[in-house]
């Protein structure tokens, strides 16, 4: 008898409590102007007062029920669809976009400010021109989410030549995905039958590699940290030659491609920066790089950017050594200052990174079709 009546008075003094919380949240609504703006704690009061439980209905959570394979598969399938979609989408803005730029022609992009970028003369208004026919295909320096200030290379590479891109590129994508069996046959229906606005197509954008050689893999060719080695010994040269290898097989297919379903369109490729592996990712996805070099024990940051260093010259290199007169290899490398404020994470530039080497694309695309860029 005495617990229980011990827990009576424990619920009575719950419930005492209860209402003393609702009292003092109704009287500081009550203190609230009727009128005008509000604080946070104003704001707050209002909503407590109005729904007492709202606080308990923010933190209550509902358990998810457990997925079933059929389930799991339909989601899947609701993603592809969405990608298929998207990508539809963006065939549709182009064509839309460049048949009028066709049929009415192209005017030179007035520059955004009267200020030159790193020194050099800001382009001017010109007459009119033939807009190149260009689409991308690629990873995330070509598709970087735009939220984040704008996109990656493509949008602004756009800004620079006053006509559209069709960018099929997308995030997080590696060479031997978009030479797959799926990819591999969107990239052969454009090239087979050209721009949607008519016409083969006049360059066509590659991004991709840096995928295939960071990440959870990257510890197999990377060894353990001996300080008595130097940086490119630290790498393990066989293994790392085969991921080289299959990322050169995927290039190589793409040339092939080109060569037999639209020898005129150029092809231009790009080397990657050198990345600073300080444990950034974004997201929810990476990082990419540090851990690889934490489990394999390296004191330093500057030894683990000297690694990074010599594995995408080594990529750098196999690149240019596609290059030719249809073949156009961009070497940004060293573009960007080695600190990490140049980088948004560990792979993707920040925004006057991605700026820059949309300016490196611009140049090169100039020198390419003189007459047709501004």
């Amino acid at each position: 008898m005495a617990r229980a009546g011990k827990r009576k008075n424990v619920r009575k003094a719950s419930r005492a409590k209860g209402r003393a919380g609702k009292v003092t949240a109704k009287a500081a609504a009550k203190s609230v102007p009727a009128t005008g703006p509000v604080t946070l704690d104003e704001a707050r009061a209002l909503a407590q007062a109005k729904q007492p439980k709202l606080a308990m209905r923010a933190v209550r959570k509902t358990a998810a029920p457990p997925a079933s394979p059929a389930a799991v598969g339909a989601e899947r399938e609701k993603l592809k669809k969405e990608q298929r979609d998207e990508r539809a989408q963006r065939i549709r803005e182009y064509k839309a976009t460049m048949e009028i730029m066709k049929r009415r022609g192209a005017r030179s992009p007035r520059p955004k400010s009267t200020k030159a970028r790193d020194g050099e003369p800001t382009a001017k208004d010109g007459g009119s021109f033939e807009p190149l026919q260009i689409f991308a295909e690629g990873d995330s320096w070509f598709d970087y989410p735009v939220p984040f200030f704008g996109g990656g290379i493509i949008p602004r590479l756009e800004d620079r030549l006053g006509v559209p891109i069709l960018n099929l590129a997308k995030a997080g994508d590696e060479v031997r995905y978009m030479l797959g069996v799926e990819e591999r046959a969107v990239l052969t229906e454009n090239l087979s039958n050209g721009s949607p606005a008519g016409d083969p197509w006049d360059v066509l954008l590659f991004s991709g590699g840096g995928n295939d050689i960071v990440d959870n893999p990257m510890a197999l060719w990377v060894k353990d940290w001996n300080p008595a080695l130097p940086p490119a010994a630290l790498i393990h040269k066989a293994r790392f030659d085969a991921a080289l290898a299959l990322v050169r097989a995927g290039y190589e297919d793409v040339i092939e491609l080109r060569n037999e379903l639209s020898p005129t369109t150029q092809l231009v490729f790009h080397g990657y920066d050198f990345a600073i592996p300080d444990g950034r990712g974004i997201c929810g996805f990476g990082p990419w790089l540090k851990p690889t070099f934490e489990l394999r024990k390296f004191p330093t940051r500057a030894a683990m950017e000297a690694v990074v260093k010599a594995m995408l010259q080594q990529f750098a290199a196999m690149l240019d050594s596609l290059a030719g007169p249809t073949v156009t290899f961009v070497n940004g490398q060293g573009t960007l200052v080695p600190q990490p404020s140049s980088w948004h994470n560990e792979l993707h530039p920040a925004r006057r990174g991605f700026e820059r080497f949309a300016d490196i694309f611009h140049v090169r695309l100039k020198a390419l079709f003189p007459d047709r860029v501004a």
